[in-house]
């Protein structure tokens, strides 16, 4: 039965199924950070939902990509990285207006849900982790995945410095390093498909 093509067909499969629960995982989450992200003044949990949105968004990309051609999948990789970069620029944005014009971040919210968001992310990447060696779409979304644990991480500190320092200053300088974090995110997802366009 050598060259029947069941192999791929399982993988794109296993592929869609994948990139289907990272979608629903994302977007509930992006949901769940925009609403108590604008209600405690958060900035760096606007940033993540806002990061979590591109990646729903992208895994939406990388969904459509699956079974089709090599072209196809580094068309929606580089449309992934644009995505994020966009986002990322955003992100800056906001946090600009929030240093300009202040801000009064909860700090309980932010650790809350900063933590909440860090399961969901650990549990994205697990699910993404077998696949972070594969093709140029999936390599993107290993990216994404990888890029919000971090960030998650950095909300957490960022909510405990707010307690701690009773400052809002911390919370500014994380929502700042998710912006960085997405936007070289973006430009590595970018290279990523440029480089195997090229091969």
């Amino acid at each position: 039965m050598s060259g029947c093509g069941c192999e791929v067909e399982i993988n794109n499969k296993e592929q869609s199924r994948v990139l289907m629960i990272l979608l629903g995982i994302n977007a509930f989450m992006f949901l769940v950070e925009i609403t108590l992200g604008i209600l405690s003044e958060s900035t760096a949990l606007i940033a993540d939902s806002l990061d979590m949105l591109a990646d729903a968004t992208v895994y939406g990309i990388g969904l459509y990509a699956v079974g089709r051609p090599l072209s196809a999948k580094i068309r929606a990789a580089h449309i992934s990285g644009i995505f994020q970069i966009i986002l990322g620029a955003s992100v800056f944005v906001d946090v600009f207006r929030r240093f300009v014009w202040g801000s009064e971040p909860e700090s309980l919210f932010m650790i809350a849900v900063g933590t909440a968001a860090l399961v969901a992310n650990v549990i994205c990447l697990q699910l993404i982790a077998k696949h972070k060696e594969g093709e140029v779409h999936m390599r993107a979304s290993w990216i994404f995945s990888k890029n919000d644990v971090i960030a998650n991480l950095g909300i957490i500190i960022g909510g405990v410095l707010v307690y701690t320092l009773e400052s809002r200053y911390p919370d500014l300088l994380i929502g700042l390093a998710i912006s960085i974090i997405v936007i070289r995110g973006g430009i590595d997802i970018i290279k990523d498909a440029s480089n195997e366009k090229c091969k």
